[in-house]
Formats: structure tokens, sequence, C-alpha cells
């Protein structure tokens, strides 16, 4: 397979080279990596990315050099006032970042998305394969 999610905190093979209390703290500044599924199917890949509390406008994906970037911000104020005084305010805020090296087989130009109760879906098609070519060589 050519689509490799480029490592972060969720890579079970880093998780048991490192200890947890380095790895979660060296890795994690201000961005979460959302968790994902990748399926090969015969002519494309699919990513499917966990972003519970985003809204759609706030999801960008871009390709640039062979690597795709997600990338996603969710933000929540939950205020709760009593006689005008507010008794309890929590704020959430979050980025999440992921990135996947595309490899070489796959069509960049026709990447697709659909976001749907926090569930991101992106196809990735792969390049039709080539047959190979018989060319003469002439002789001198």
């Amino acid at each position: 397979m050519s689509l490799i999610p480029r490592s972060n905190l969720f890579d079970i093979d880093r998780f048991f080279g490192d200890s947890w209390p380095q790895a979660y703290e060296s890795r994690s500044s201000s961005f979460f990596a959302p968790r994902v599924d990748i399926k090969e199917a015969n002519n494309h890949y699919e990513i499917t990315a966990e972003l519970p509390g985003v809204a759609k406008e706030n999801i960008h994906i871009h390709v640039k050099d062979g690597v795709l970037t997600l990338e996603a911000e969710t933000s929540k104020e939950d205020k709760e006032e009593k006689d005008g005084k507010v008794i309890r305010q929590e704020r959430r805020y979050g980025k999440y970042m992921r990135s996947f090296n595309l490899g070489a087989e796959i069509q960049e130009e026709d990447i697709k998305a659909s976001f749907k109760d926090g569930i991101l879906k992106l196809e990735a098609p792969k390049l039709a394969p080539k047959a190979p070519e018989r060319r003469r060589i002439s002789v001198d």
C-alpha cells in the first residue's frame, strides 16, 4: 500500500517504542491527531477520519509534494448563569491535524471529500496501471 500515514501520537509502533509520558508531552502541543481508518479498494483508497464537534466549514484539506494534510478546528463555549451571575463557564478549543504520504500511485487532482455526522471521508483514486510498453531499440 502506498498511502502511508505520517507519524503521530496514535501510531501503535511508536507507542511501544516510547514511554507514554514522553510520547504524550513531546507531541501534545495544541494539535490532536484524529483517529482514521484506511481501506483499499480496487481503484481507490478510502480514508475515514473522526472529527467530533467540528463544523464542515472548519475543515481544510490540501495536497502538496505528495503529502495529503487534513486540518480542522473546533471551539465550544458553555456558559451557565443564575440570577444574572455566571455560575459556570467552560470552554473547549482544539485543532486536529493529520498527514499522509500519498505515494506515486494516487491521482491527486481527483481526491474527493465528504463530511457527515462528525465523520470525514476522503476517496483517493489510484492511477490506472500502465500496460508495459514494447518498443524497438535500434542497433547502431
